[in-house]
């Protein structure tokens, strides 16, 4: 029989005055039966499911998104095994709960026969020396290590650890993964909200499932809120409305420090490089509702605007920096408007490297060659002194020569005839690259005339 009304706030949201724990937590899988996603570790013949079949567990690091079961494995993987589990949060705990655990984990062995798991959530808050200090126990096996981390562990694990380690990939839930946790938790009665007849509509429940980007907790946290609110007004069916408002204040992965920072500039450089506008705009757009400094994404412009379209279209460097002085003179949130004209123009605009490659010619040879001496004609010769040694001597120049071209090079004699800056055909580059060659012909012209001096 469903509850009235007037009788919820002593059922489903106890939660909000007592210890009962969020929908999320009480509906973590029990087995592994009921892991629903990240078949590609848990099907047959694979990794965890070998684990978790034959009862003996290695160490490993879970890498993946939040809401993606890493938690929920390393419990369930534990009481597989049959060993004891420890679990701290590398947050709150160093190297003084990692002694306590390694006492533990002895007398357990000692006394009880039985190996001892220690789950260290967020292992990549832990420095190096805290890293170090676990080595010895996971080496010797005293301790089967399970890491859960949102981080790439390549730049947060220390090697060694690493290497004792198998690191197992967890992937964001499907949309149909999440639907199937989303419908569990309307018909439980026990640990779900079965008891108070609620359904979901179809697309209400599409919208919930995308906007919750693979993330579980995050999908059934709305759901309780929306559930609250469906209730609150008398009803039964939660609709888009009652799940945008639990949406509203929903936060984007983003780390401003860590990968996901990494991987959406590059995107975005990326898109602006493939000439992808619309790209650009939503790996832009990403980044700065994530909370991310909207200056340093114009500096990156500022950068891309040489490196990559440079002179094919020099009107690109003027926008980027224009943008990013209206970044600083405007302030945010009104800077993303000079931000998004910048970059629709940067990813639309002739793209060219080519001044970028030439730099990096020119420096090799700098760094390979070393300061090679200044040719005398090329030479500044302010003193009577400088004059006699021949400072200056046999300059040309340019202004009183025919087109403002001589014979005369600017190189040091081991570099005369390098060539560093290519132009491509590509925007005006095109336009300078016929100016340069017609630059090489009048030139070769007056060596001729001149007898090759």
């Amino acid at each position: 029989m469903r509850r009235r009304a007037d009788d919820l706030n002593q059922g489903l949201f106890k939660a909000q005055r007592t210890a009962i724990p969020p929908l999320a937590e009480r509906m973590r899988p029990v087995s592994l039966a009921d892991m629903v996603g990240q078949q590609h570790v848990l099907g047959p013949g694979r990794l965890l499911f070998q684990m978790a079949s034959t009862g003996k567990l290695h160490s490993i690091i879970l890498w993946g998104p939040p809401g993606t079961g890493k938690t929920t494995l390393a419990r369930l993987l534990t009481k597989s095994s049959g060993a004891l589990l420890r679990s701290i949060s590398a947050v709150t705990a160093g190297v003084v709960e990692l002694r306590e655990a390694v006492q533990f984990a002895r007398r357990s062995i000692e006394i009880e026969g039985k190996r001892t798991v220690l789950f260290v959530d967020e292992i990549h808050r832990w420095n190096r020396a805290q890293q170090d200090a676990i080595l010895p126990h996971v080496e010797s096996g005293l301790i089967t290590l399970i890491g859960a981390t949102t981080e790439n562990p390549s730049f947060e694990i220390i090697s060694p650890l690493l290497s004792r380690t198998h690191v197992v990939v967890l992937e964001p839930l499907s949309e149909e993964d999440l639907a199937t946790l989303i419908n569990r938790a309307l018909s439980d009665r026990e640990r779900g909200l079965g008891d108070y007849g609620l359904t979901i509509e179809p697309d209400s429940l599409s919208q919930l499932t995308r906007l919750a980007a693979g993330d579980a907790r995050r999908a059934l946290g709305t759901l309780e809120m929306a559930a609250e609110l469906t209730l609150n007004m008398g009803r039964r069916v939660i609709t888009t409305a009652e799940v945008n408002e639990a949406l509203q204040h929903r936060g984007l992965r983003y780390d401003r420090a860590g990968e996901e920072h990494y991987n959406c500039i590059s995107a975005f450089i990326k898109s602006m490089r493939g000439s992808d506008p619309d790209a650009a705009l939503y790996w832009m757009m990403r980044m700065i509702e994530a909370g991310e400094d909207a200056l340093f994404i114009a500096r990156r412009m500022v950068i891309f605007a040489s490196e990559d379209i440079g002179n094919a279209d020099p009107v690109a460097l003027q926008l980027a920096v224009a943008a990013k002085e209206a970044v600083e003179f405007v302030g945010m949130p009104e800077g993303v408007i000079p931000l998004a004209q910048a970059v629709t123009y940067l990813a639309s605009a002739p793209k060219s490297n080519a001044s970028y490659q030439a730099m990096l010619a020119a420096r090799a040879d700098v760094r390979e060659l070393g300061s090679l001496p200044v040719p005398l004609h090329l030479r500044n010769a302010p003193s009577p002194l400088m004059r006699q040694l021949g400072y200056g001597e046999g300059y040309k120049y340019p202004h009183e020569y025919e087109d403002a071209i001589t014979s005369q090079t600017y190189f040091p004699t081991e570099l005369e005839g390098k060539v560093y800056y290519s132009p491509s055909d590509r925007g005006y580059e095109k336009a300078i690259q016929s100016f340069l060659e017609q630059v090489r012909r009048a030139k070769k012209r007056a060596t001729e005339h001149s007898g090759g001096s």
